[in-house]
């Protein structure tokens, strides 16, 4: 039989672990704190910042989201978006609403002022988008 005991082979068959005060054993190295560019970059992620929006995004006093139209197109957008007098791909707003009429659907007469009167967008909401 081998010579020693049974605890003296398992010793030598398993690597022991040095005790260490950090939690990980082995050399532990400083981490280095990375600090962000701006004090407050890093308090503009977290939840309930008072950091506000950066400028960036913000041109001209609105918001780059949404585009400046008056409320005439606000009227034909919503025209457009309305399913009820058919769909608007491939043709003017004009169009849709004529064959919304001769179909008797009562589309809005302020909406047919607007498109008669010219001054309006006549292509739809979604031309050249889709």
């Amino acid at each position: 039989m081998a010579s020693g005991s049974k605890a003296e082979n398992m010793k030598g068959f398993y690597r022991q672990r040095k005790s260490n005060s950090s939690i990980g054993g082995g050399i532990s190295k400083k981490k280095k704190s990375r600090s962000p560019a701006h004090p407050k970059a890093a308090a503009a992620a977290s939840f309930g910042s008072d950091v506000t929006q950066p400028t960036a995004l913000i041109s001209h006093g609105s918001p780059d989201l949404k585009d400046d139209y008056d409320e005439q197109e606000e009227l034909l957008r919503k025209f457009d978006m309305n399913l009820a007098y058919g769909p608007c791909i491939g043709m003017t707003r004009l169009a849709r609403l004529e064959r919304a009429c001769s179909l008797g659907l009562n589309p809005p007469k302020e909406v047919e002022s607007l498109l008669k009167g010219g001054k309006v967008r006549s292509e739809c909401l979604w031309d050249g988008r889709i």
